[in-house]
């Protein structure tokens, strides 16, 4: 019999994969980000991370990725609480999203 409980063995089975399909999406996003700005298609949109990526570009990914691997741990420390489990799914919408409008811009066709 499975347990509809948080916190059980199943639901951070899942927890687990949405944390590892963040953290890929963080390094597609990084990428695409690095090929957007390099071709001057673009600019960094967070404040915080484009003096970096204009100042050191691998520095630039290192510390995103830094800094979502830090946030990720975190919120894996505190997934007993419910807040913890939205948030990371938060991040997995963001970063899907994300994903999305690199490959709307990219692609020749428009699939959405």
């Amino acid at each position: 019999m499975k347990s509809s409980r948080m916190g059980s063995a199943e639901h951070f089975r899942w927890l687990r994969w949405i944390i590892a399909a963040v953290l890929v999406l963080n390094a597609l996003d990084a990428v695409l980000t690095l090929q957007w700005v390099n071709s001057g298609r673009a600019r960094e949109a967070n404040l915080l991370l484009a003096p970096l990526l204009n100042q050191d570009p691998l520095l630039f990914v290192a510390v995103k990725f830094a800094l979502v691997v830090l946030g990720v741990w975190l919120l894996w420390r505190l997934r007993t609480h419910p807040l913890a489990i939205v948030s990371l799914f938060v991040a997995f919408l963001a970063y899907y999203y994300l994903l999305l409008y690199h490959l709307r811009v990219f692609l020749p066709w428009q699939p959405f």
